[in-house]
């Protein structure tokens, strides 16, 4: 399969994702690149349309205003995706795809695998995925779009090496 051409600028906002998780740049890079090739099967994005997005390594307080700000939620949460395509629209021959942001913030994410019983490289992993699924339009508010979001969400994450995470969450 030809590699899939993307720009993946991952930024780390917060020191301790690398203090804790030291591959935590190139686990969400990988995590991304996987995310975009298996999940771009169900739009209209030609299989050489360079594709570009970022990811940012925030923590708590970060992710607090950011999530106040554009949602309205005044609280931290593990993952947010701001998209800047709306699936369908066309992109102009030649030009990239401007996906858009996957933002993570440590501390939420780091509870969650603690209370969970995970690695926190496996939550990383499966936050970006989840993120970059969004980006490309996927959504789980509904039952039927939950299932398909999350099949293939256990999916990527399996070529990743990492277990379900869904497995004994329902």
């Amino acid at each position: 399969m030809t590699e899939l051409p993307a720009v993946i600028d991952v930024t780390s906002l917060c020191a301790t994702w690398g203090r804790v998780c030291p591959a935590a740049e190139d686990l969400a890079r990988t995590a991304a690149r996987l995310a975009l090739s298996r999940g771009k099967a169900g739009f209209s994005i030609a299989q050489q349309t360079a594709i570009e997005l970022a990811i940012s390594l925030a923590d708590d307080a970060a992710q607090q205003r950011l999530n106040r700000d554009w949602r309205g939620v005044d609280r931290p949460t593990n993952v947010l995706a701001f998209p800047a395509w709306n699936p369908g629209t066309p992109i102009p021959p030649g030009a990239p795809l401007l996906l858009g942001d996957v933002v993570l913030a440590f501390e939420t994410a780091a509870r969650e695998a603690n209370e969970q019983g995970k690695p926190l490289s496996d939550h990383l992993s499966h936050l970006i995925v989840h993120g970059v699924l969004h980006l490309l339009g996927y959504d789980h508010a509904t039952e039927t779009e939950a299932v398909a979001m999350e099949s293939l969400e256990t999916s990527i994450l399996a070529s990743l090496g990492v277990p379900d995470p869904y497995c004994g969450t329902m």
